[in-house]
């Protein structure tokens, strides 16, 4: 529930405290951007503000609501709370956490559990002399001002069902009831670019979506399969794409396209079970020349240890050997239900599960526990040149 005349927004971030001054200071200035394009992209009216180890987004009641929504969607944001804004004294803290229990006693009942538990918990920050009070004062006075104000209350100091929160500082206090998730990680734009691999399925957007998670902008590249992909296959990678651009308005997103059916149709000609994994050479090669291009420090995919046939360890270690690039798998030892759950989370989950032609990619009888050797023989002699030229015809698709 959001408290009565709430007008700001409360922001923390996440890994960004443990880094030293200079960084953290840094870390806030990007987060703080990265907030504001957010909020700019959702046409929300709202200024932000870095103070203290802290952002402050400055909206009216009517627009707290969208802004702290948006400000929970920024990389590096731990948690968002909609908060009242009240001198630092204790008679104003005091009746603003009773107002704010009576709001909550009067909302309708699918608001919140009637007779459910509550607490406060107070913090207090600042010289010693800035307030003539400490945290347990502020706890029980409004403890007992939220008791008088509650409709048959029951304390649980434990594990409360709402904690009527109270942050205090120097010249303000904030009076709040929630701590909306964020995605915690690091602000984007403070790690070097990789480029992500999306194939439009479910895994591809959420490991792309990891890495900017911990600060790190992506450069999309599809490969377009010809014959053994389809329109379906290329429009539901790309919507994901999009759907990857909501989180960060203020970076290009556009995605690379490259043209692989000709290299698909060989390998399904002359190669026989170690099809996926020469072709997953050819994809980290040509992943390598965009990443060249692009300046990108890396490359992310959506493997997970033992998903495909492609992804056990050893054929793993058969076919990372085509590039000198880091291959970063946030999802490596993730297992399909829970990336399935992030997928819903993030949004991108509808468009990856679009019906499409692609699976009839694998071999009959896939190679699982392939050598070095064993892919070298098999794969074509001029796949990393095709790869090259595959790169060198790539078209971007403006997202």
């Amino acid at each position: 529930m959001i408290p009565p005349g709430a007008d700001t927004v409360l922001v923390r971030h996440a890994d960004v405290g443990v880094k030293s001054g200079k960084v953290q200071t840094e870390m806030e200035r990007r987060l703080r951007d990265n907030v504001a394009a957010l909020l700019d992209d959702r046409e929300v009216d709202a200024e932000v503000e870095r103070r203290w180890s802290r952002l402050l987004v400055h909206a009216d009641e009517a627009t707290v609501e969208a802004a702290t929504d948006a400000a929970a969607d920024a990389f590096g944001v731990q948690s968002a709370s909609p908060a009242l804004v009240v001198a630092p004294e204790e008679d104003a803290i005091v009746d603003a956490l009773a107002r704010t229990a009576r709001a909550y006693a009067d909302a309708a009942p699918e608001d919140h559990a009637v007779g459910d538990t509550f607490a406060v918990d107070a913090r207090r920050a600042g010289e010693p002399e800035a307030h003539p009070f400490t945290s347990e004062d502020l706890e029980n006075e409004g403890g007992a001002a939220v008791f008088a104000a509650l409709d048959d209350p029951e304390v649980d100091l434990d594990d409360p069902d709402t904690t009527f929160a109270v942050e205090c500082r120097e010249d303000e206090a904030f009076v709040f009831t929630e701590q909306r998730s964020g995605p915690g990680g690091l602000p984007l734009g403070t790690q070097g670019k990789v480029v992500a691999l999306v194939s439009g399925g479910i895994d591809s957007p959420v490991a792309a979506w990891e890495l900017m998670k911990r600060g790190a902008p992506i450069v999309p590249v599809y490969l377009e399969l010809g014959d053994y992909g389809g329109p379906d296959h290329e429009a539901r990678a790309m919507e994901t794409v999009r759907r990857l651009a909501d989180y960060a308005p203020n970076f290009e997103m556009d995605a690379w396209r490259v043209p692989a059916g000709d290299a698909m149709a060989l390998l399904d000609e002359a190669v026989g079970p170690a099809r996926m994994l020469v072709y997953r050479r050819f994809m980290y090669r040509v992943a390598e020349h965009v990443a060249r291009e692009e300046n990108a420090a890396g490359i992310v995919t959506g493997e997970a240890v033992g998903q495909k046939s492609s992804q056990t360890t050893r054929n793993l270690a058969t076919t990372s050997v085509a590039t000198d690039l880091p291959i970063h798998r946030p999802l490596l030892s993730m297992d399909k239900p829970d990336i399935t759950e992030r997928a819903r989370h993030i949004g991108t989950f509808r468009d990856s599960t679009i019906p499409a032609g692609c699976n009839r990619i694998a071999p009959d009888f896939p190679e699982t526990n392939a050598t070095p050797e064993l892919v070298d023989e098999a794969q074509p002699d001029d796949l990393y040149d095709r790869a090259r030229e595959a790169a060198a015809n790539a078209t971007l698709v403006e997202l």
